[in-house]
């Protein structure tokens, strides 16, 4: 179990230290949304560079992949049909309401569940790439035509190409499949930069926080209950389903696909949210209520299955 605790222990902290710095009012009320562009447009293209950049692809293209994607697919296209077809809600709201249900928190929390329950960080490999490489673009692509409006085609195919976080997936997936690393006086600049993107992230969304009604209440709450519900459970449900009985996997992959779903919604939903002005209270809400859920599911996931 310590895996589990560290992780959350860690990302409390500092989403703490987020909220204390909301309340004394110190960075003033604009704060938030300025770490968050920040989070989005410089450091996490530079952190999503030069993880891709580095990453192991061979570990990436498993069967866990595919559970992965299974898994990822059911939860977000249910959340999507229900909040299209019965709630009404705009594509870009659907698509942040999509994420929420399904992007799950791979590095804050998922390496060190990784390495302390499962013994191995390889295991979230196939997950953090296919939500950087796949995921990521796909959900921007939608929402920057959904929040742009009616535009050209070639308009339309250009803007989620000139993304920065797709542009720092590109760039360091060229990278990694050229074999080519930029020399280290290149390379230490982004590494920096990179570092500052967790943090970022993790104080924006603490500094949200403060003054915020309570989670799940307003307009927004079935939606976030859905999305809770759907990340919680369901997406962990659907991987045990497909690794043990669809693909016949051995119990320890079983039980890694199975953690790894279960990990709570990453708080770079918020950031992206934030970015498009979108489904903010959604992905807030969303973010709170399934990482305090996830603690004793994950929980329980490691003692049943070991």
């Amino acid at each position: 179990m310590p895996g589990v605790l560290t992780g959350f222990a860690v990302i409390g902290a500092v989403i703490g230290v987020g909220y204390l710095v909301g309340r004394l009012g110190v960075l003033g009320p604009g704060a938030s949304t300025v770490l968050s562009r920040v989070a989005f447009f410089v450091a996490a293209p530079a952190l999503l560079f030069d993880t891709v950049a580095h990453a192991d692809l061979r570990e990436v293209f498993s069967a866990a992949l595919v559970v992965t994607v299974a898994g990822t697919a059911v939860v977000a296209t249910v959340f999507v049909l229900v909040a299209r077809l019965l709630w009404r809600r705009p594509a870009a709201e659907a698509t942040i309401g999509a994420l929420t249900s399904s992007y799950v928190n791979a590095a804050n929390i998922g390496i060190p569940v990784a390495v302390y329950v499962l013994g191995d960080a390889s295991f979230i490999a196939p997950v953090i790439m296919f939500q950087l490489v796949v995921m990521a673009p796909v959900a921007f692509a939608v929402l920057d035509t959904a929040v742009g409006g009616r535009r050209s085609v070639a308009r339309s195919v250009v803007a989620p190409l000139a993304n920065p976080v797709t542009v720092g997936c590109a760039l360091g997936l060229a990278v990694n499949l050229t074999g080519w690393l930029p020399p280290e006086p290149v390379l230490r600049p982004v590494e920096l930069v990179a570092a500052m993107a967790v943090p970022a992230a993790l104080l924006s969304y603490g500094l949200s926080l403060h003054g915020a009604p309570r989670p799940g209440s307003g307009d927004t709450g079935r939606d976030v209950w859905l999305a809770v519900a759907l990340k919680t459970l369901a997406q962990p449900v659907v991987a045990y389903l497909v690794a043990r009985h669809a693909l016949g996997l051995p119990q320890p992959t079983v039980l890694a696909c199975t953690v790894t779903a279960a990990l709570p919604t990453a708080q770079n939903v918020f950031v992206y949210a934030v970015r498009y002005d979108r489904g903010v209270v959604l992905a807030r809400d969303a973010v709170l209520l399934s990482t305090v859920a996830a603690v004793p599911v994950l929980i329980g996931v490691a003692i049943l299955g070991s």
